[in-house]
């Protein structure tokens, strides 16, 4: 199943794709969705981030195998950062170089705290493609990470949750005013879903909405005001975001 949140003139509002049209739906975390009434062709729509987290979290340590020789961590980005497909990604020159950084990303489905690997995959309401954009030469200085992961528009979401993904083996391919930079797989990653999942959750709690950026393997290139970065996730498809300067 394919879940969205679209722009209308009553605004932002949830959807469900069946039978080639959108439909509005009550509440897309719900156990089961209702269906409110309204739909939309697929062309015309603008879609908007899938969804609007109150917590968002990125796993470092979780680029290759060889990390699991690191302690799983994390680290927090601004929910502000999000934006969804076509907004741009706002580049200040003044940082240095800054990467897109293409990743699957989990979307929770309901409150969760302490899972045990059992628990997790009722946790998820599904996956999204996430771009952790970061300027790089940042890191050095800041290790916590504020100054490089912060930046406006530095953590795209989209275009759409898809609900039936297996997260062990999802190729991610970037591209860069349509050349393909990179290519990777899930299954490089260190650390699995429910890993952690399991890991985050003994530490805080995580609602509905909220998302995980589940790591980078090496699919990262470095752009410049005036690119257009996509990233594509197979079983879901593709985001696209141009680049622009502050």
């Amino acid at each position: 199943m394919r879940l969205a949140r679209i722009a209308t003139d009553s605004g932002p509002r949830p959807v469900c794709l069946r039978d080639g049209r959108w439909h509005e739906v009550a509440d897309p975390y719900a156990d089961t969705l209702t269906f409110t009434g309204p739909a939309h062709d697929l062309d015309g729509v603008r879609l908007l981030a899938p969804a609007e987290p109150r917590v968002l979290l990125g796993m470092a340590h979780n680029g290759a195998p060889g990390d699991r020789d690191l302690p799983l961590q994390a680290f927090m980005k601004s929910t502000r950062t999000v934006i969804g497909p076509e907004d741009p990604i706002v580049v200040d020159e003044g940082l240095g170089q800054v990467n897109v950084e293409g990743e699957l990303a989990v979307v929770v489905r309901r409150t969760c705290r302490r899972l045990r690997p059992e628990d997790v995959p009722s946790a998820i309401l599904g996956y999204t493609i996430g771009n952790d954009v970061t300027a790089v030469e940042q890191t050095a200085l800041d290790d916590k990470l504020t100054q490089a992961k912060h930046g406006d528009g530095f953590t795209p979401l989209g275009p759409w949750i898809e609900t039936d993904l297996d997260p062990g083996d999802v190729p991610i391919a970037v591209h860069v005013n349509g050349v393909t930079v990179a290519e990777a797989s899930t299954r490089q990653l260190a650390w699995n879903v429910s890993e952690q999942l399991v890991h985050l959750t003994r530490y805080l709690t995580l609602g509905p909405g909220d998302v995980v950026l589940t790591g980078c393997p090496f699919t990262f290139s470095p752009v410049k005001p005036g690119d257009r970065a996509e990233i594509t996730l197979g079983g879901i498809g593709t985001l696209s975001n141009p680049v622009r300067a502050l």
